[in-house]
């Protein structure tokens, strides 16, 4: 056996990727882990679950304790019977910080997640290491009333003979990369779990009174977003300018789908950032 056949063999494999549950004061909620030291959180987009973060968590985990929670009501969660707001989500991640007895936790969600971890860094203050908004909008009066009668984004009736499954599909099939057919499979494979109240996550989004409650937060943010996720790339500067201090990052080649279609990209970024916030201390 050569030198470089025993080194190949000696070099550790990534992390590996471990499966929980913690209770809360909802019951279970599921969560998904890989690696150790400085833990980091990630919050996932309406319908999706902690497989869209799949690919992202051992590249964080190679170097900090990334953990990917299936938000309150989806994944494999405990479903609320009560309706979702993002306040709601926001209780829940609370408690699964305070369960897992995470300290000095950064927090980074994708579109409705960002929304949830806005109002988690708004609640808990500098406790929240640093923030990483990706594809998040401003949610403000005049969005409100902007998206008041807009068409569902994901709504669907179920249909015996299946075709609420091709309409769910061509609902989202506009934000996807034309060769990459399994995402969008694995957003309509987590959007089925969720069928009879798939739309009610982006409802509370809609509700949620950003304007008031981001000038709360106090954690260092990056603001990040797909250069084609023109749902939420005019909305940067706006979040820039309600966070002091705050920083962005456009991903190049992708867009809503940034997660799980660029994970190298995504993952650096927000490894980038947050080293960048440990140096500094």
């Amino acid at each position: 056996m050569s030198d470089e056949q025993r080194s190949d063999e000696q070099r550790p494999g990534p992390p590996a990727v471990v499966k929980g549950y913690a209770d809360s004061r909802f019951g279970q909620l599921h969560y998904v882990e890989c690696g150790s030291g400085a833990p980091v959180l990630l919050l996932h987009q309406t319908p999706r679950s902690w497989d869209e973060y799949r690919d992202v968590l051992p590249l964080l985990g190679a170097n900090r304790r990334a953990i990917a929670m299936d938000t309150l009501g989806f994944g494999a969660s405990v479903r609320p019977s009560e309706p979702f707001r993002v306040e709601l989500f926001a209780d829940a991640v609370e408690d699964l910080i305070d369960t897992l007895g995470l300290t000095g936790v950064s927090l980074v969600g994708h579109h409705t997640g960002g929304v949830v971890a806005i109002e988690v860094a708004a609640r808990r203050g500098e406790a929240i290491e640093a923030l990483v908004l990706s594809g998040v909008p401003y949610v403000d009066a005049p969005r409100r009333a902007r998206v008041a009668g807009a068409p569902p984004i994901d709504h669907v009736t179920p249909a015996a003979d299946g075709s609420h499954l091709g309409e769910l599909w061509n609902r989202r099939r506009g934000f996807y990369p034309s060769d990459r057919p399994d995402l969008l499979a694995r957003l309509v494979a987590d959007g089925l779990r969720v069928i009879d109240r798939v739309e009610e996550g982006h409802r509370a989004v809609n509700a949620y009174r950003m304007e008031d409650r981001i000038r709360l937060v106090r954690s260092r943010t990056l603001v990040l977003c797909g250069e084609d996720d023109s749902y939420s790339l005019p909305d940067v500067p706006q979040l820039c300018a309600s966070i002091p201090g705050a920083a962005s990052a456009v991903l190049p080649g992708t867009g809503v789908p940034s997660v799980d279609h660029r994970p190298d990209l995504f993952a650096a970024s927000v490894a980038a950032f947050l080293d960048e916030g440990a140096a500094g201390r």
